[in-house]
């Protein structure tokens, strides 16, 4: 077995623990070299793949020297591949979490302050910053979904991971534990984000 997908499908196993890929959703990557990652194929379920569940894909997202089909979002990692040469994986989860809160906030963007549990975020050292995870129109067409991205990444680069409404979390690292690590973080901030707005404390 090659070791990028034992890396993925150790990540598969225990993102399924946590709930937060049910069914057949979601998707994960990890960068391969600067021209290639190795995806997960469409229609795999996250907690039970195998090596025989992967495969490589170019820049484009189109598969290279496989018969297997990409997952529907590859083009998203692709994109965000090619945007930050830093990014060395992605984890594209679907938990209850990330998709409630995305679809209650009123704006652009969940804004996240106050939590110890930013640290958990790479360059975070203290509570008191301004933690702002951009939320997208959902849509079933990723390259629009995509230049959506780009687009709002020319103005202000993103960070650590993106939401897209009513569908769920793409968290991403310069590895796959570092995007674990923003994963589980993020996944604890949204909740308690959540938990705020049902409260009462603060606005969506």
């Amino acid at each position: 077995m090659s070791e990028l997908a034992r890396m993925l499908i150790d990540a598969g196993r225990w993102i399924d623990q946590q709930g937060w890929c049910p069914a057949t959703g979601g998707n994960f990557s990890i960068r391969n070299d600067e021209h290639s990652a190795l995806v997960t194929a469409s229609g795999r379920h996250k907690g039970a793949l195998t090596e025989q569940d992967f495969l490589l894909v170019d820049m484009d997202g189109n598969a290279i020297d496989s018969s297997l089909k990409p997952s529907a979002e590859t083009l998203l990692h692709t994109a965000l591949y090619t945007l930050d040469p830093q990014i060395g994986a992605v984890l594209h989860t679907h938990s209850v979490t990330a998709t409630v809160l995305s679809r209650v906030i009123s704006g652009d963007a969940v804004n996240l302050s106050g939590f110890e549990m930013q640290k958990s975020l790479a360059g975070n050292t203290t509570h008191d910053d301004l933690i702002k995870i951009y939320a997208f129109d959902n849509t079933q067409d990723m390259q629009a979904l995509a230049t959506s991205v780009n687009d709002v990444w020319a103005q202000n680069p993103l960070q650590w991971g993106l939401l897209v409404k009513g569908h769920g979390l793409y968290a991403w690292g310069k590895d796959i534990n570092e995007a674990r690590r923003h994963l589980e973080g993020l996944e604890f901030l949204f909740a308690c984000q959540l938990e705020l707005i049902r409260l009462g404390k603060i606005d969506g």
